[in-house]
């Protein structure tokens, strides 16, 4: 979802709702109430006039109000839809009543001076389910005007209110809740449409394209982002296996813009490609590594074809290695570089040299080890990937590798959706079934031995490690690269960093990637 300038109809409706209850209460004031207009804070009231004007305007010239295909983000919309509604049945009470001050500024439904609260709230809920960062301002402007000059006239009327401490106490507990959960979607919102203004800018001679092409049949999504479309191409893949990532590519592509067109792919039965074709696929059906293999060719076919390259890049991480380098063995006429950064050379294997490394290292702590123990001997009796999921946990306190807030890097991204989140929440909260679901890769790569595979590559081979890695140790890759047959090949350590050097040090990435390309 990005900023689209363009006509709101929803926009219209909302102004249509919040004006026609003001006329005819202009015609319907509260006796007396131009007395209560002369005691007005002047920044208040300046706040206000400003808001007002801010969110009229904005509310019109963007389109990404309006209504679009359902998701659990259009609850949002829901939301502040239903307090516009009750924004119009405080009003409808009021013009019954006896039409007082008091009738006025009474709470209704629990909000207080409802009259200024509903549609502020009704405003800043439109400008999130709109991701758009400017209505939220402009509502916040609006709101410490609005609703502050109508709470003091709400204290002028009814008076100091008696003190009930526990109620005050869970009223304030409340607020500063919900006021801090805004105030991260409000900031997350606010970086989004900062770093999607600046690629419009950076990328308008160039590419920058999210679309859905079809790959073995079935349509699977793809970004494409880069400042000139004549530049080499780069094919990132991420790793997992089934653990997309395309959303925050911007963090290390971001550098590399002036010489690279990136190409992220969610690959089959993952991310954003699931959910397209979950109708069609629930149970990943087709979500085999041969099949990965054959949508491979087809994105690196569409990429030649679409950017006029002869040759592509191929990137992997983690997982993407595993399809990376098979694939780049396979197909050598299609690829001028790989780059396998974390290298998979031995899935059980590097957790084995991994757990090595954390029972020296714990035990010359004088560390109780027996947790780690337990968990090595369950993996060595039965390796299988959740077993050494539960290996990876009691070792990974001794290798505290440099990792990237890939949580804020996802919400701050200019491609960041709905099914992004819901794949992240999948992963970290339902284990066992996104095992299931993925079983036929996992099965894979836990079988996946590089050192007994061709090793004969035809392109330079570059690796780029975390020199903290031990998801995917060095010692490993450095095993493999001078098992390796090829043009040119090479490894670079970035410093500190663990299994992601990529988003966890993107400039050094950057630096990496630029030298062991442009000294060739």
């Amino acid at each position: 979802m990005k900023m689209h300038f363009g006509f709101s109809y929803v926009g219209i409706i909302y102004l249509i709702m919040l004006f026609v209850p003001n006329i005819i209460w202009a015609k319907n004031k509260p006796e007396n109430y131009d007395q209560y207009v002369k005691n007005e804070n002047k920044i208040l009231l300046a706040l206000e006039r400003t808001g007002e004007v801010l969110c009229s305007a904005i509310v019109l010239v963007f389109a990404d109000f309006n209504l679009r295909s359902w998701t659990l983000w259009s609850l949002w919309l829901i939301a502040s839809f239903a307090l516009m509604i009750l924004y119009e049945l405080y009003w409808f009470r009021y013009f019954k009543s006896e039409k007082t001050m008091r009738d006025q500024y009474s709470s209704f439904c629990g909000f207080p001076v409802a009259g200024a609260t509903l549609p502020v709230v009704a405003f800043f809920l439109l400008g999130i389910y709109g991701i758009n960062i400017w209505l939220i301002v402009a509502t916040i402007i609006l709101g410490i005007g609005h609703i502050c000059i109508h709470l003091a006239h709400e204290k002028e009327v009814n008076g100091p209110k008696k003190k009930h401490i526990v109620k005050r106490i869970l009223k304030g507990l409340g607020a500063v809740v919900l006021i801090s959960v805004f105030a991260i979607i409000a900031i997350s919102i606010g970086a989004r449409d900062v770093r999607f203004l600046k690629h419009q800018a950076n990328y308008i001679n160039g590419a920058e394209e999210q679309t859905f092409i079809t790959l073995g049949g079935q349509e699977q999504y793809v970004l494409m982002t880069g400042r000139n479309v004549e530049n080499p191409v780069i094919i990132y893949l991420h790793g997992g296996p089934a653990s997309p990532d395309t959303m925050v590519m911007y963090a290390f592509a971001d550098l590399l813009m002036d010489d690279y067109t990136f190409i992220g792919w969610d690959q089959r039965g993952a991310g954003r490609t699931y959910y397209h074709n979950m109708s069609a696929d629930p149970e990943n059906e087709t979500a085999s590594f041969e099949q990965s293999l054959s949508d491979l060719d087809e994105l690196v076919d569409y990429a030649r074809e679409r950017f006029g390259q002869d040759k592509v890049i191929i990137m992997g991480h983690s997982y993407g290695t595993v399809l990376g380098s098979t694939y780049v063995l396979e197909h050598p006429e299609k690829v001028s570089e790989y780059i396998g950064v974390g290298q998979v050379v031995s899935a059980s294997n590097g957790d084995l040299i991994s757990y090595e490394d954390a029972l020296q290292k714990a035990k010359a702590a004088g560390d109780d080890t027996s947790e780690m123990e337990t968990a090595y001997e369950t993996f060595m009796a039965d390796s299988t990937l959740k077993n050494m999921i539960s290996l990876r946990d009691t070792v990974s306190k001794y290798h505290p590798g440099k990792e990237a807030n890939v949580v804020w890097l996802g919400m701050s991204s200019p491609y960041f959706g709905i099914d992004d989140m819901k794949w992240f929440i999948f992963q970290v909260s339902e284990l066992d079934a996104y095992l299931e679901l993925n079983s036929q890769l996992f099965d894979y790569i836990m079988t996946f031995e590089a050192l007994d595979g061709d090793k004969d590559f035809e392109v330079p081979v570059h690796f780029i490690s975390g020199a903290e890695d031990w998801v995917c140790p060095v010692e490993l890759v450095k095993e493999y690269e001078a098992e390796i047959s090829a043009p040119q090949k090479d490894i670079t350590l970035i410093d500190a960093c663990g299994h992601s050097p990529q988003e966890a040090s993107p400039k050094e990435f950057a630096e990496a990637v630029n030298s062991i390309i442009k000294r060739r």
